[in-house]
């Protein structure tokens, strides 16, 4: 028997030992606004790098949607995430502590492009287009900032109608940016929202063709994507190890990395420059 209780301690210990290694890998994940092999391909590197500038093991670990990453955050499955402006906010206020602290220097003015196929005879226009109203439409995913959460907001500014009101036919919800720019260029949808630097970027990489899948009308700005770190790294590493992520964040300067995020480069953010998603968030009931 005590020989038998011996190994027990034993064998715990080892898993301990095991567990605690386990515990000291930094995980992060991003919002799967882009299709999901394309952001493994890309944050991998990213996850290279900062494991050298932070000197712990680093890993990055793929989401199946919006709400699956922010659900891995509240649980503390991970540690930092690059999220939407909404997803953000709804995963710092799921984690008392969590820090918002890095951003696109474009992120504070992001906007969304309304898009049409060009079928619907929709050109661009600086007024709001009304007409979209009859049209088949699709949303991003459900908790994307910048494909369905500010958008609404500006279909029931520019209209007095909630989406549900305005649209003829009940909106759909894609599953990212890339496939909505997919499904209005194919024709499965007559038009669609997502936000400007995915569609800029099909078209730059030819992906999409803008005579055929056409920007109708551009949002008015708003504060969107962010690195978000979840308060227990303080803990599993060291005091201070938030602001030594946020350091290695904004010294990232190769094009090739940035690319992942789609950003030139990052500079500070702070949960306070969010506060107006957060308000609307509320005001649309979609802060969980």
């Amino acid at each position: 028997m005590k020989r038998l209780v011996t190994a027990v301690v034993l064998l715990l210990a080892v898993a301990c030992s095991g567990g605690s290694d386990a515990v000291k890998t930094l995980r992060f994940t991003a919002i799967p606004d882009q299709n999901t092999t394309e952001l493994e391909r890309k944050f991998t590197p990213v996850a290279a790098y900062l494991a050298e500038a932070l000197e712990v093991d680093v890993e990055y670990v793929p989401s199946r949607d919006y709400q699956a990453s922010v659900d891995m955050f509240k649980n503390g499955d991970i540690q930092l995430a690059w999220f939407g402006g909404l997803t953000g906010v709804q995963a710092r206020n799921a984690v008392e502590g969590a820090r918002a602290i890095a951003q696109g220097e474009s992120d504070p003015e992001f906007y969304s492009l309304f898009i049409a196929h060009e079928s619907t005879g929709l050109t661009r226009s600086e007024t709001f287009p009304a007409a979209i109203a009859a049209l088949k439409f699709t949303f991003g995913s459900p908790s994307s900032t910048s494909g369905r959460l500010m958008p609404s907001l500006f279909i029931t500014k520019e209209t007095g109608k909630t989406p549900e009101e305005f649209f003829a036919n009940a909106p759909a919800f894609s599953k990212s940016h890339d496939q909505t720019a997919e499904l209005v260029e194919s024709g499965q949808f007559q038009a669609g929202v997502l936000n400007y630097v995915v569609y800029e970027r099909r078209v730059k990489e030819g992906k999409t063709n803008p005579d055929v899948c056409r920007v109708v009308w551009q949002t008015p700005t708003y504060a969107d994507y962010n690195f978000t770190v979840h308060p227990a790294v303080e803990t599993m590493f060291a005091a201070g190890f938030t602001d030594r992520i946020q350091k290695a964040l904004l010294g990232m300067s190769d094009p090739d990395l940035l690319a992942a995020i789609g950003r030139k480069k990052l500079i500070k953010a702070s949960n306070e420059d969010f506060e107006g998603i957060r308000e609307v968030a509320i005001e649309l009931d979609m802060l969980r």
